[in-house]
């Protein structure tokens, strides 16, 4: 599974920059057809919302393979070894869970749902855009699937700890 998962987060990672330069190209020129030729691009806004949210879903997907999302452990670090196990399998299932029930079932239905709408300013279709939905949500199934079965193997710990702290 690591040289899947470190693929993985190879592919993640060059999405999540191109799609972030994508999103800043389009950005400026929408900003500098409005403003300095008077002429707005119809199209900008479109593609930069969609850019958005698919640079958004996929970085997503990536801190999960980090396990840099947001968790409140402050209770459970003061749990036993055993139950802190216990935590972490029960928050991995309920990831796999969510990703499978809401992101790739959820993210079907809408992608289907909208597969015959036209975007206005864009040569595609609604559905085509939220197929980011059902892919972000195999992704980190996987992520969650990869973290269980490192936490039962005794090769991660249960709870995930920021090496860079910051008390603000």
């Amino acid at each position: 599974m690591e040289p899947i998962k470190r693929g993985l987060d190879q592919v993640l990672k060059f999405a999540s920059v191109v799609l972030f330069a994508l999103l800043v190209l389009v950005v400026v020129w929408q900003v500098f057809s409005r403003q300095v030729l008077n002429s707005p691009s119809a199209w900008t806004e479109e593609l930069a919302r969609y850019t958005f949210v698919w640079v958004g879903l996929f970085a997503t997907a990536l801190v999960f393979s980090e396990r840099g999302h947001i968790a409140v452990d402050f209770v459970v670090t003061k749990f036993a070894t055993g139950a802190q196990k216990v935590v972490a399998i029960v928050v991995q299932l309920s990831i796999i869970l969510f990703a499978l029930a809401v992101l790739v079932y959820g993210g079907l239905r809408a992608a289907n749902g909208a597969w015959n709408q036209s975007l206005s300013a864009l040569p595609t279709q609604v559905g085509v855009m939220y197929l980011a939905m059902p892919i972000v949500g195999v992704i980190i199934t996987f992520y969650a699937l990869y973290h269980l079965q490192a936490v039962l193997r005794n090769t991660e710990e249960a709870i995930a700890h920021d090496e860079n702290p910051q008390v603000v």
